[in-house]
């Protein structure tokens, strides 16, 4: 299939999911247009939910899987935007609307080229191609439900806006929820036991704790606290104080084992929302990694989340656009990023073997 008629049909679907309003968690809508554009290939499709995925055409058993996955949804449009987010606006090369970023040019960059791979009958491994949900929620009707009906994956490329450079590791994620306990009294007198003054001691405990295990790629594990709440009256010392801290983690450690640290540092209720979304990493003799740096492409580590912590297999994250434009007004794809991502895309999965 000629990547020119891929490419001006990858701006066409783009434009059509910009318009196609898809907030984390409501993507019916986008979902059909993905559904419809492999109904136009004559691409067979299963689904789940607003998840839709395809595998290549001669699929053999024996040999390994390769998931090419990027997301649907997007999130709120942020204020500020001179444009409307919901429109597909061009200005030479520039193309102007929500989710154009993050993540529509990678997802509809490794459609194409999944239909590039489809019907090749020698390829040396398989190809699943996965529209997923919920991505920027982090919700459990997205990747985390796919990955439970996936019989194997052995390797995924993520799509998300990295300037076509890989990212071989990226942070975790934990939110804990704790709370330091005191004992009530009037602010006048010398009574109770200011909790605020407790977690304070708690707070500082965090500020200065280094984990041990840093990684070369993603640095040390990091926390911070980022929401404090306590008191409900000015004249009463309060008994209980909340505070809420955001931990960056690395691929040297599980969430598991995060948490079984921080609740030996801390003398406090701690309680993890999730332990899900863990840090991920490949190691860097994978034979993918190997052909993007014989190409001179720049290996990093990503400081940003994915659907990478929800894969129990070995992915990398790369695509076109920039991540700095994601979430941002006036969000926007060069058009040329995208043919250009297309053809690095199949430079690196043509003849790839994966060992």
């Amino acid at each position: 299939m000629e990547i020119d008629h891929l490419y001006t049909d990858s701006v066409s679907l783009l434009k059509q999911l910009i318009e196609t309003p898809s907030l984390s968690g409501k993507e019916e809508k986008a979902a059909e247009k993905i559904r419809q554009h492999l109904q136009k290939y004559n691409v067979q499709y299963q689904t789940l939910k607003n998840n839709t995925w395809s595998t290549n055409k001669h699929w053999r058993p024996d040999l390994p899987v390769i998931l090419l996955n990027s997301h649907i949804d997007t999130v709120k449009p942020v204020d500020g935007w001179v444009y409307d987010p919901f429109k597909a606006s061009c200005e030479g090369e520039k193309l102007i609307g929500l989710g154009s970023n993050d993540a529509g040019a990678p997802l509809v960059s490794l459609m194409a080229v999944f239909l590039y791979f489809y019907s090749k009958n020698d390829l040396p491994f398989n190809l699943i191609y996965a529209a997923t949900a919920e991505e920027e929620s982090s919700g459990k009707n997205g990747m985390e439900s796919l990955v439970k009906v996936l019989d194997r994956v052995d390797f995924a490329i993520v799509g998300e806006p990295t300037q076509m450079e890989l990212a071989v590791a990226e942070k975790g994620l934990m939110v804990l929820d704790c709370a330091v306990h005191g004992k009530a009294g009037h602010a006048a007198r010398n009574e109770g036991v200011n909790s605020i003054y407790l977690a304070i001691d708690e707070i500082q405990k965090i500020k200065n704790y280094q984990f041990s295990r840093v990684s070369d790629l993603l640095g040390e594990v990091k926390m911070t606290v980022t929401q404090i709440d306590a008191g409900f009256q000015h004249n009463v010392v309060p008994d209980i104080c909340k505070f809420v801290v955001d931990v960056r983690t690395n691929e040297c450690y599980t969430n598991h084992e995060i948490i079984d640290e921080i609740l030996a540092l801390l003398n406090c209720d701690v309680k993890a929302r999730s332990r899900r979304l863990n840090s991920s990493g490949i190691n860097l003799d994978h034979p993918f990694v190997q052909k993007v740096k014989n190409m001179g492409i720049r290996c990093y580590g990503s400081p940003t989340l994915s659907d990478q912590s929800l894969m129990n297999f070995r992915s990398v994250k790369m695509g076109p656009g920039d991540s700095a434009r994601s979430h941002t007004a006036n969000e926007f794809i060069y058009l040329h990023e995208i043919r250009s991502g297309i053809e690095r895309y199949i430079q690196l999965l043509d003849g790839l073997i994966l060992e």
